[in-house]
């Protein structure tokens, strides 16, 4: 027996000392990642740098660090490695530091190891030094140039700009693309202006620096084409047929085409609904998609368009995750002997892989530890067991790390972190459990007393496996002290806590069942006895879940009153506050709970199961599942749907057109052929209507022919023997179908045969007539019809339409030009013969100074047949050359014989002066002095007086001669407003203006030139009169 105790004796003293050369129970933590080293690129060249990768862990003891280079134990300490706290620290970074560092953390209780940080170099190099090939296109034809960017890395931004840095090309041109993923730069359809010289802009952003250069550049000459071909769209930058995204990442298609006119773009998913996301890059060379998840997977289709056709391409994005943690261990602490089982759970695509490692290496499977894809099974634990736990989940695409720490117990029974309680209450007439629970490795075997009374198991008292004590049916001789007994081979302790056996709590007025309208109060009654010593409370559940009673303002309100009543009050009850509500009355000793129902009447329910049917041109059908009645039968259904021309759902057609309560399904009328809809279903009952049902899968209605023909039909003008119609291109509501176009009919005007002609193209909106024998200005009679794949519609009404006129082959005569002023001339002509290979718009009036070329004269055209009209603008005392032409839709006709006219001389350049009023009753005398004309003045022929008050203006003519002027004042007149300004066969003067205010008696004189508005100068003239009334006050 002495052996055996010193045995154990042994075994306990060199148990406590692997503990403590291992981590001290309850103080020491094993290490825990702070911060990790992150993945760098760093320019390649930088000298006298330095790269800093941060490691940083929580331990205690505190942590000591190493770090590792492709899996290799660095040798720190070394001229350009140093390491600072957990950071190591690379002086002078050089190319052979490129690879992936991990950094460990260490102390007695454990190893963990970081993430991989991938240490990279950036580089740009310069484009090489020789000339690139020079390029040659024609006038209306696509092109592009290739960047061909030197060595790099990482990827490259990519610019081009054009003759001189740095007039780079807008990315709001729709003619020009540059491919973010080659550098190319496209050009949808050359201009003469764009001939030049083109460079290649590429820059590199480094998370340091930033870097760029720029190629030698290249010649592009555009050729001009008297008639640049029109050309359906050719699509010239596309997309991989497979793309790869991650999810959160962004994924950008790129498309580009070529084209005349210029091509639009439009993208759509061919199987499932465009992402909102996207914006407006639906409409653009790049589609941008953020945030990639698996929702967006699917294939795309770039469609580029003009008035010619189309062309369309498609590719699939596959969208593939990093791993991503679902489930990890945590810490524990597990006693000797017994097992430990370990799952680590992660998700991503392609599916990941997961290892597991101990303090820094890698566990296998062998003698007790069996690693089994994410499960970690370790049988009979022993102390060596205890460490850092990693399992690392790792893809193609990432690895993580999650981390926890093991401890592997051995101790004597010990209650001081979890004694039996001391006072333990209990209701009489109830139960209680005593739990005991000390620490101790290996499990202890655990007994229990009464006293001195050892308690076995019987009727009213059980002992459980795991040390629990179980009293039923409690009375007050339970009372009394109840000690746990614990003991393994290093030793025994024990806890006692006082039983103390209480009253026990009833319900004495249970909650009663209710039926209630929606909107409507409830209350629920509860009141309860229990021992006066203890304090009482009461809780209440909806269907088992605790409701707040705390929220003045929430949907449940205690009843205040006495401590022993709980009743609760629902305020605005809602259907979903329908069900089983449950008082419970509690002390800490035990509790009593009663229960009754709520019944809440309202609304029905979203129906469910909705499916279209028979789906034609015009109309479905559909069905649907009866949702709840919330206990008021459903009186009517209502379907309300959407097509994607809008957002906003309306009340659709329906056969019946009253669907009854009863009723699984119905027919909805008077939809649109080809087109794509989604239908709700609604019901309503008498106390409203419900929340709509989930929406009907996507359906497009058959084809049908169209029954409506385009809008707008018109045309004329155009270059000679040609005929050109316009109309409106039809919209999609009105297409009833693909494979849509048009057939346009015409012919001459009192012909019987008609000439017909297919348009295939959707976005059409004229048609090019040509044949030589075409005379001009022929009246034709045109109409056009839809058509698709199911058929013709009707054609619209008959316009009249005319071939393209020819200019003008006559020429006004007669021609007169008369000087109105200094600045004005009037010039008038015969009347010419109207021509039957046109029509005439109105006269060209072509002016220009006499020591001037006609190249350069001015002019100015009437709307209309007047064979007069009026050239303003002019200078005075100026020679002027005028003639006349006719003009219309083709040009101009010859020019008119030429006559020379003479602008006179400018008016006086100066007011008159000396200007002073004189108010009496109800007249006012104006006085000035004579103004007298310069040698290069017209002669004064008079002055022009203006006499305004509100919205009456008065002007008078008086003769040279006069100086003075009387004018009537109306009755309460304010203030009137005078001006006075020469007059000459020049024009009239510059002028002044006068107020004469009727509060002050007084006249105020300021001077205007000639062009100045009356309106403009009131406001500086009142705030003058104000000043004026201060001063006389």
């Amino acid at each position: 027996m002495e052996a055996l105790l010193g045995l154990l004796l042994l075994s306990s003293l060199t148990v406590n000392t692997v503990v403590a050369n291992v981590c001290v129970s309850g103080h020491d933590r094993g290490p825990v990642f702070e911060e990790q080293p992150s993945s760098l690129i760093y320019p390649e060249g930088l000298i006298e740098g330095k790269i800093t990768l941060s490691c940083q862990a929580r331990a205690s003891p505190p942590a000591t660090y190493s770090w590792k280079l492709n899996g290799t134990l660095m040798e720190l300490g070394l001229s350009r490695y140093s390491l600072v706290a957990g950071s190591l620290v690379i002086s002078n970074p050089d190319i052979q530091d490129t690879g992936s560092y991990q950094c460990l953390a260490k102390n007695p209780c454990g190893t963990i190891i970081s993430r991989a940080a991938n240490l990279k170099f950036g580089y740009l190099h310069d484009f090489p030094p020789n000339s690139r090939t020079s390029q040659t296109v024609y006038e209306g034809a696509g092109t592009f140039q290739t960047c061909q960017p030197p060595p790099h890395y990482p990827a490259l931004s990519y610019r081009w700009y054009f003759n001189e840095f740095p007039n780079f090309i807008r990315k709001d041109d729709g003619r020009w693309f540059v491919s973010q993923v080659t550098g190319n730069l496209y050009l949808a359809k050359a201009e003469l202006n764009d001939t030049g010289s083109y460079f290649c802009f590429t820059t590199i952003n480094l998370d340091i620096s930033t870097k760029s250069t720029f190629n030698k550049g290249s010649l592009l000459t555009v050729l001009p084409d008297a008639n640049p071909r029109r050309s359906a769209p050719s699509i010239k930058l596309r997309f991989p047929a497979e793309t790869y995204g991650l999810t959160g990442h962004t994924a950008q298609l790129e498309c580009f085409a070529y084209g005349n006119p210029v091509p639009k773009l439009r993208w759509r998913k061919v199987d499932g609904l465009m992402p909102s996301k996207v914006g407006f890059s639906t409409q653009s060379p790049t589609l941008t998609l953020p945030e990639l998840s698996f929702d967006d997977e699917g294939i795309y289709e770039c469609e580029a368009y003009n008035s010619e056709g189309s062309d369309t391409y498609h590719g699939r994005i596959i969208v593939h995750a990093q791993p991503e943690w679902l489930q990890v261990m945590s810490d524990s602490e597990v006693e000797i002997s017994s097992e430990l089982n370990w799952n680590c759970i992660a998700a991503g695509k392609p599916r990941p892989a997961v290892r597991w490692i101990r303090n820094g290496l890698f566990l296998i499977t062998q003698d007790r530890v069996i690693v089994n894809g994410g499960h970690l099974k370790i049988s009979n634990l022993a102390l060596e067991d205890s460490g850092m736990y990693q399992c690392v989940a790792e893809n193609k695409h990432g690895t993580i790390y999650s981390s926890a720490e093991l401890r592997v117990q051995v101790q004597a029974p010990d209650f001081r972190l979890n004694p039996v309680r001391k006072l333990i209450p209990a209701a009489r007439g109830g139960q209680v459990v005593i739990e005991c629970r000390p620490r101790a490795a290996p499990k202890p075997i655990l007994f229990w007393s009464r006293g001195t009374e050892l308690l076995t198991n019987n009727s009213r008292i059980t002992v459980t496996p795991d040390g629990t004590l179980w009293i039923y049916n409690i009375s007050r001789a339970d009372e009394g002290k109840y000690t746990c007994f614990a003991e393994n081979y290093l030793g025994k302790a024990n806890s006692t806590g006082h039983l103390s056996v209480r009253d026990a709590t009833k319900i004495t007025l249970a909650p009663s069942n209710a039926d209630i309208n929606q909107g409507e109060n409830a209350t629920l009654q509860c009141h309860a006895s229990h021992d006066p010593t203890m304090d009482l409370t009461f809780t209440w559940t909806l269907n088992g879940v605790p409701l707040d009673l705390e929220n003045s303002a929430g949907p449940y309100q205690r009843v205040e009153g006495k401590e022993n009543i709980g009743d609760l009050l629902i305020v605005n009850a809602q259907l979903s506050q329908a069900g089983i509500f449950t008082c419970t009355a509690q002390t800490v000793v035990d509790s009593s709970s009663s229960s009754a129902k709520l019944v809440v009447r309202g609304p029905p329910g979203p129906p469910g199961g909705l499916l279209v049917k028979n789906v034609a041109e015009t109309s479905v059908e559909l069905k649907w599942s009866r949702g709840y009645d919330n206990h008021s039968p459903i009186g009517k259904y209502v379907i309300i749907g959407r097509s994607f021309l809008s957002s906003e759902w309306k009340k659709m057609m329906t056969e019946p057109a009253n669907i009854e309560g009863n009723a699984e399904s119905a027919r909805v009328n008077g939809l649109i052929p080809w087109m794509d809809y989604e239908f709700k279903v609604i019901a309503s009952n008498i106390l409203g209507s419900g929340e709509a049902s989930l929406p009907s899968p996507v359906i497009r209605t058959k084809q049908a022919a169209p029954t409506v023909a385009p809008s707008g039909l018109g045309g004329g003008g155009g270059s000679r023997n040609e005929l050109i119609v316009t109309w409106t291109p039809m919209a999609r509501e009105y297409q009833n179908g693909d494979g849509f176009g048009y057939i346009l009919a015409f012919r001459k005007k009192e012909t019987p045969l008609w000439s017909e002609v297919q348009i295939p193209h959707l976005e059409s909106s004229r048609f090019v007539y040509y044949n030589e024998s075409l005379m001009p200005y022929t009246s034709f009679e045109v109409k056009i019809k839809a058509y698709n794949r199911r058929g013709e519609g009707p054609f619209s009404q008959l316009s009249d339409v005319y071939s393209a006129e020819e200019e003008p082959t006559v020429r006004p005569s007669g021609i007169n030009a008369t000087a109105l002023s200094a600045f004005e001339i009037q010039v008038s002509w015969e009347p010419i013969q109207l021509p039957n290979n046109g029509i005439i718009r109105g006269y060209e009036i072509r002016y220009w100074r006499q020591h001037e070329r006609e190249a350069a004269a001015d002019r100015v055209r009437t709307a209309g047949l007047q064979p007069t009209a009026r050239v303003s603008g002019l200078r005075p005392s100026t020679r002027y050359n005028v003639a006349v032409l006719v003009y219309n839709s083709a040009g101009t006709g010859p020019l008119s014989p030429r006559t020379a006219v003479t602008t006179r001389k400018p008016p006086p350049n100066r007011p008159p002066g000396n200007i002073s009023t004189e108010t009496i009753g109800s007249k006012v005398t104006l006085k000035w002095s004579h103004v007298t004309a310069m040698h290069n003045e017209s002669a004064v022929l008079g002055y022009k007086v203006r006499y305004k008050h509100e919205d009456q203006t008065v002007i008078r003519f008086l003769d040279k001669t006069k100086t003075s002027v009387s004018l009537p004042l109306p009755k309460q007149y304010g203030y009137v407003v005078l001006q006075i300004r020469t007059c000459s066969e020049g024009g009239d003067g510059p002028a002044h203006e006068i107020i004469v205010s009727q509060d002050s008696e007084t006249g105020m004189m300021v001077q205007k030139d000639a062009s100045s508005t009356l309106s403009s100068s009131l406001l500086h003239i009142i705030t003058g009169l104000v000043l004026l009334t201060l001063i006389f006050l």
